[in-house]
Protein backbone atom coordinates (compact mmCIF):
# COMPACT_ATOMS: atom_id res chain seq x y z
CA UNK A 1 0.00 0.00 0.00
CA UNK A 2 1.42 3.68 -1.06
CA UNK A 3 2.89 5.77 2.15
CA UNK A 4 2.30 8.82 -0.08
CA UNK A 5 -0.76 9.70 -2.30
CA UNK A 6 -0.65 12.60 -4.96
CA UNK A 7 -3.25 14.27 -6.44
CA UNK A 8 -2.59 17.25 -9.71
CA UNK A 9 -2.17 17.24 -12.95
CA UNK A 10 -0.91 15.49 -16.05
CA UNK A 11 0.48 17.54 -18.92
CA UNK A 12 2.30 17.06 -22.12
CA UNK A 13 5.14 20.20 -21.71
CA UNK A 14 5.92 21.56 -25.54
CA UNK A 15 9.20 22.87 -24.20
CA UNK A 16 10.90 25.45 -26.38
CA UNK A 17 14.44 26.91 -25.19
CA UNK A 18 14.91 30.45 -26.64
CA UNK A 19 17.75 33.41 -25.93
CA UNK A 20 15.04 35.59 -23.85
CA UNK A 21 11.51 35.80 -23.28
CA UNK A 22 9.54 37.42 -25.63
CA UNK A 23 7.41 40.61 -24.67
CA UNK A 24 4.25 40.92 -25.19
CA UNK A 25 3.61 41.22 -29.09
CA UNK A 26 7.04 39.93 -29.55
CA UNK A 27 8.05 37.16 -31.60
CA UNK A 28 11.69 35.88 -30.91
CA UNK A 29 13.19 32.77 -32.33
CA UNK A 30 14.02 30.00 -30.35
CA UNK A 31 16.01 26.83 -30.43
CA UNK A 32 15.71 23.01 -28.95
CA UNK A 33 12.08 22.00 -29.23
CA UNK A 34 11.36 19.22 -26.87
CA UNK A 35 8.13 17.46 -25.64
CA UNK A 36 8.46 16.04 -22.09
CA UNK A 37 5.99 14.52 -19.74
CA UNK A 38 4.95 16.74 -17.15
CA UNK A 39 2.19 18.12 -15.23
CA UNK A 40 2.50 19.39 -11.46
CA UNK A 41 0.81 16.26 -10.28
CA UNK A 42 3.16 14.11 -11.96
CA UNK A 43 6.06 15.75 -11.41
CA UNK A 44 5.97 15.82 -7.97
CA UNK A 45 4.24 12.26 -8.21
CA UNK A 46 7.73 10.73 -9.59
CA UNK A 47 10.27 12.94 -7.66
CA UNK A 48 8.54 11.34 -4.53
CA UNK A 49 8.57 8.00 -6.21
CA UNK A 50 12.69 8.86 -7.39
CA UNK A 51 13.99 10.55 -4.21
CA UNK A 52 12.05 8.29 -1.96
CA UNK A 53 12.29 4.75 -0.76
CA UNK A 54 8.58 4.44 -0.46
CA UNK A 55 5.32 3.38 -2.71
CA UNK A 56 3.66 6.67 -4.22
CA UNK A 57 0.09 6.51 -5.75
CA UNK A 58 -0.79 9.49 -8.41
CA UNK A 59 -4.70 10.21 -8.89
CA UNK A 60 -4.72 12.12 -11.90
CA UNK A 61 -6.46 11.71 -15.38
CA UNK A 62 -5.49 11.64 -19.21
CA UNK A 63 -7.54 12.59 -22.15
CA UNK A 64 -8.19 9.28 -24.69
CA UNK A 65 -5.49 10.63 -27.11
CA UNK A 66 -2.19 8.79 -28.24
CA UNK A 67 -0.61 10.95 -25.67
CA UNK A 68 -2.61 9.77 -22.94
CA UNK A 69 -2.32 6.34 -23.37
CA UNK A 70 1.70 6.44 -23.70
CA UNK A 71 2.27 8.65 -20.74
CA UNK A 72 0.16 6.35 -18.58
CA UNK A 73 2.39 3.68 -19.76
CA UNK A 74 5.30 5.86 -18.89
CA UNK A 75 4.00 6.16 -15.76
CA UNK A 76 3.12 2.17 -14.96
CA UNK A 77 7.11 1.45 -15.99
CA UNK A 78 8.05 4.25 -13.14
CA UNK A 79 9.20 2.05 -10.04
CA UNK A 80 7.88 2.77 -6.86
CA UNK A 81 4.98 4.79 -8.73
CA UNK A 82 1.48 3.13 -9.05
CA UNK A 83 -0.19 4.84 -11.85
CA UNK A 84 -3.49 2.26 -12.18
CA UNK A 85 -5.85 5.20 -10.29
CA UNK A 86 -5.00 7.52 -13.67
CA UNK A 87 -8.44 8.26 -15.09
CA UNK A 88 -9.03 8.64 -18.96
CA UNK A 89 -11.63 10.93 -19.94
CA UNK A 90 -14.00 10.07 -22.67
CA UNK A 91 -13.65 13.17 -25.36
CA UNK A 92 -11.21 15.24 -23.80
CA UNK A 93 -7.61 16.00 -24.73
CA UNK A 94 -4.53 15.00 -22.52
CA UNK A 95 -3.51 18.08 -20.97
CA UNK A 96 -0.90 19.92 -22.66
CA UNK A 97 1.93 22.89 -21.07
CA UNK A 98 3.66 24.99 -23.41
CA UNK A 99 6.94 26.48 -21.94
CA UNK A 100 9.69 28.50 -22.63
CA UNK A 101 12.96 28.28 -21.03
CA UNK A 102 15.40 30.98 -21.39
CA UNK A 103 19.23 31.10 -21.30
CA UNK A 104 19.43 32.30 -17.40
CA UNK A 105 17.09 29.38 -17.36
CA UNK A 106 14.21 31.40 -16.67
CA UNK A 107 10.35 30.48 -17.82
CA UNK A 108 6.79 31.35 -18.94
CA UNK A 109 4.27 28.80 -18.87
CA UNK A 110 1.06 28.58 -19.95
CA UNK A 111 -1.49 25.78 -19.29
CA UNK A 112 -4.34 24.46 -21.33
CA UNK A 113 -5.65 21.76 -19.03
CA UNK A 114 -7.51 19.27 -21.38
CA UNK A 115 -8.83 16.06 -19.25
CA UNK A 116 -7.05 17.73 -15.70
CA UNK A 117 -10.61 19.72 -15.40
CA UNK A 118 -12.49 16.77 -15.59
CA UNK A 119 -11.15 14.86 -12.64
CA UNK A 120 -13.69 15.69 -9.98
CA UNK A 121 -14.80 14.73 -7.21
CA UNK A 122 -17.13 11.80 -7.98
CA UNK A 123 -13.51 10.17 -9.15
CA UNK A 124 -12.48 10.79 -5.41
CA UNK A 125 -15.32 9.84 -3.94
CA UNK A 126 -15.43 6.44 -5.53
CA UNK A 127 -12.05 5.50 -4.10
CA UNK A 128 -11.81 2.88 -1.16
CA UNK A 129 -11.25 4.80 1.72
CA UNK A 130 -8.48 2.35 2.91
CA UNK A 131 -6.62 4.09 0.18
CA UNK A 132 -6.17 6.66 2.34
CA UNK A 133 -6.13 5.18 5.69
CA UNK A 134 -3.02 3.04 4.72
CA UNK A 135 -1.02 6.34 3.77
CA UNK A 136 0.72 8.80 5.88
CA UNK A 137 0.98 12.08 3.37
CA UNK A 138 -1.78 13.53 1.10
CA UNK A 139 0.51 16.02 -1.44
CA UNK A 140 -2.10 18.18 -3.87
CA UNK A 141 -1.53 20.95 -5.82
CA UNK A 142 -3.85 23.50 -7.73
CA UNK A 143 -4.21 22.19 -11.38
CA UNK A 144 -7.12 20.46 -11.22
CA UNK A 145 -10.84 21.48 -9.80
CA UNK A 146 -10.80 23.37 -6.54
CA UNK A 147 -13.65 21.13 -5.66
CA UNK A 148 -11.72 18.38 -6.29
CA UNK A 149 -8.91 19.04 -4.11
CA UNK A 150 -11.16 19.43 -1.41
CA UNK A 151 -12.72 16.19 -1.89
CA UNK A 152 -9.24 14.52 -1.91
CA UNK A 153 -8.52 16.38 1.46
CA UNK A 154 -11.49 15.47 3.33
CA UNK A 155 -10.93 11.75 2.68
CA UNK A 156 -7.34 12.53 4.04
CA UNK A 157 -8.10 14.69 6.99
CA UNK A 158 -10.92 11.43 7.60
CA UNK A 159 -7.63 9.14 7.81
CA UNK A 160 -5.54 11.39 9.52
CA UNK A 161 -2.74 11.91 6.56
CA UNK A 162 -0.74 14.93 6.82
CA UNK A 163 -2.13 17.27 4.21
CA UNK A 164 0.88 19.20 2.19
CA UNK A 165 -0.70 21.52 -0.80
CA UNK A 166 1.12 23.18 -2.73
CA UNK A 167 -0.78 26.55 -3.95
CA UNK A 168 0.00 26.31 -7.93
CA UNK A 169 -1.72 28.30 -8.88
CA UNK A 170 -3.62 30.49 -6.74
CA UNK A 171 -7.02 30.52 -8.39
CA UNK A 172 -9.54 32.92 -7.33
CA UNK A 173 -11.63 31.15 -5.10
CA UNK A 174 -8.81 29.44 -2.95
CA UNK A 175 -8.63 33.03 -1.34
CA UNK A 176 -12.03 32.79 0.54
CA UNK A 177 -11.97 29.44 0.99
CA UNK A 178 -11.94 27.18 4.02
CA UNK A 179 -10.38 24.33 1.88
CA UNK A 180 -6.92 26.10 3.21
CA UNK A 181 -7.74 25.68 6.83
CA UNK A 182 -7.33 21.70 6.37
CA UNK A 183 -4.13 22.34 5.22
CA UNK A 184 -0.97 21.04 7.33
CA UNK A 185 1.92 22.52 5.11
CA UNK A 186 1.45 25.01 2.85
CA UNK A 187 4.24 25.40 0.10
CA UNK A 188 3.66 28.87 -2.32
CA UNK A 189 6.72 30.38 -3.82
CA UNK A 190 7.00 33.91 -3.85
CA UNK A 191 4.53 34.85 -6.15
CA UNK A 192 1.66 32.55 -4.46
CA UNK A 193 2.84 33.54 -1.49
CA UNK A 194 2.23 37.28 -1.90
CA UNK A 195 -1.19 36.47 -3.51
CA UNK A 196 -2.49 34.98 -0.88
CA UNK A 197 -0.86 37.58 1.79
CA UNK A 198 -0.67 40.48 0.16
CA UNK A 199 2.92 40.94 1.31
CA UNK A 200 5.21 41.33 -1.48
CA UNK A 201 7.99 38.73 -0.98
CA UNK A 202 11.45 40.19 -1.98
CA UNK A 203 14.02 38.30 0.38
CA UNK A 204 13.74 36.08 3.83
CA UNK A 205 11.94 39.43 6.09
CA UNK A 206 9.48 39.98 3.75
CA UNK A 207 8.62 36.12 3.53
CA UNK A 208 9.03 35.43 6.80
CA UNK A 209 5.84 38.36 7.18
CA UNK A 210 3.84 37.07 4.19
CA UNK A 211 4.13 33.11 5.81
CA UNK A 212 3.10 34.52 9.77
CA UNK A 213 0.55 36.50 7.72
CA UNK A 214 -0.90 33.51 6.01
CA UNK A 215 -0.34 31.15 8.97
CA UNK A 216 -2.58 33.65 10.90
CA UNK A 217 -5.53 34.17 8.09
CA UNK A 218 -5.51 30.78 7.65
CA UNK A 219 -4.72 28.34 10.57
CA UNK A 220 -2.50 26.66 8.61
CA UNK A 221 0.62 24.89 11.04
CA UNK A 222 3.76 25.08 8.72
CA UNK A 223 4.01 28.01 5.41
CA UNK A 224 7.35 26.99 3.20
CA UNK A 225 7.86 29.81 1.05
CA UNK A 226 10.19 28.83 -1.98
CA UNK A 227 12.52 31.11 -3.04
CA UNK A 228 14.40 29.77 -6.21
CA UNK A 229 18.17 29.85 -5.79
CA UNK A 230 17.83 31.66 -2.28
CA UNK A 231 15.90 28.28 -1.25
CA UNK A 232 13.31 28.19 1.43
CA UNK A 233 11.93 29.98 4.58
CA UNK A 234 9.92 28.06 6.68
CA UNK A 235 7.46 29.65 9.00
CA UNK A 236 5.81 27.83 11.83
CA UNK A 237 4.54 28.13 15.30
CA UNK A 238 7.87 27.42 16.65
CA UNK A 239 9.25 30.55 14.93
CA UNK A 240 11.27 30.47 11.10
CA UNK A 241 13.77 29.90 9.99
CA UNK A 242 15.89 29.47 6.22
CA UNK A 243 17.62 26.67 4.12
CA UNK A 244 20.20 27.86 1.80
CA UNK A 245 20.29 26.36 -1.73
CA UNK A 246 23.48 25.45 -3.06
CA UNK A 247 25.04 27.09 -5.45
CA UNK A 248 24.07 25.76 -9.02
CA UNK A 249 24.58 26.64 -12.65
CA UNK A 250 20.82 26.52 -13.86
CA UNK A 251 19.90 25.80 -17.13
CA UNK A 252 15.97 24.90 -16.55
CA UNK A 253 13.67 25.69 -13.36
CA UNK A 254 10.90 24.09 -14.76
CA UNK A 255 9.92 21.27 -12.70
CA UNK A 256 12.06 22.51 -9.13
CA UNK A 257 9.05 23.42 -7.31
CA UNK A 258 7.93 20.04 -8.54
CA UNK A 259 10.42 18.19 -7.42
CA UNK A 260 11.08 20.14 -3.88
CA UNK A 261 7.25 19.54 -3.07
CA UNK A 262 7.58 15.57 -4.08
CA UNK A 263 10.41 15.14 -2.26
CA UNK A 264 9.39 16.53 0.89
CA UNK A 265 6.54 14.64 1.00
CA UNK A 266 8.21 11.45 0.49
CA UNK A 267 10.82 12.27 3.08
CA UNK A 268 7.77 13.02 5.68
CA UNK A 269 5.76 9.88 4.62
CA UNK A 270 9.10 7.97 5.15
CA UNK A 271 9.47 9.37 8.55
CA UNK A 272 12.43 11.53 8.11
CA UNK A 273 12.50 14.60 10.67
CA UNK A 274 10.64 17.74 9.42
CA UNK A 275 14.11 19.97 9.16
CA UNK A 276 16.15 17.23 7.52
CA UNK A 277 13.31 16.71 4.87
CA UNK A 278 13.13 20.54 3.76
CA UNK A 279 17.07 20.63 3.64
CA UNK A 280 17.02 17.09 1.42
CA UNK A 281 14.24 18.65 -0.84
CA UNK A 282 16.08 21.70 -1.42
CA UNK A 283 19.18 19.72 -2.08
CA UNK A 284 17.37 17.79 -5.21
CA UNK A 285 15.49 20.54 -6.61
CA UNK A 286 18.76 22.31 -6.80
CA UNK A 287 20.11 18.99 -8.95
CA UNK A 288 16.86 19.57 -11.06
CA UNK A 289 17.58 23.07 -12.32
CA UNK A 290 20.98 21.57 -13.54
CA UNK A 291 19.00 19.96 -16.36
CA UNK A 292 16.62 20.14 -18.93
CA UNK A 293 13.31 19.27 -18.61
CA UNK A 294 10.49 18.30 -16.14
CA UNK A 295 10.90 14.92 -15.04
CA UNK A 296 13.81 14.55 -17.10
CA UNK A 297 15.54 16.37 -14.66
CA UNK A 298 14.31 15.08 -11.17
CA UNK A 299 17.04 13.20 -8.76
CA UNK A 300 17.58 10.01 -7.52
CA UNK A 301 17.24 9.56 -3.89
CA UNK A 302 21.19 8.36 -3.97
CA UNK A 303 21.97 11.95 -5.71
CA UNK A 304 20.83 14.58 -2.82
CA UNK A 305 21.28 12.28 0.18
CA UNK A 306 24.57 12.27 0.70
Amino acid sequence: MSQLLVIGSINLDLVLETQQLPAPGETVLGGTFLRINGGKGANQAVAAARGGNINVTLIAAVGDDDFGNRVKQDYLEEPRLNASLITEKQGVSTGVAAILVDQQAENMICVAPGANAELSPTDINSLEQDLFSKAAVLLASMEVPLETIEAAICKARGSELLVVLNPAPVVPDLLNHNLLTWVDVLTPNEHEAAQLSGVEVTDRDSAVQAGNRIREKYSIETVIITLGAAGVVVVNSAGNYAVEAPTVQAVDTTAAGDCFNGVLASQLAAGVAFQEAVSLAVRAASISVTRRGAQTSLPERQEFSV
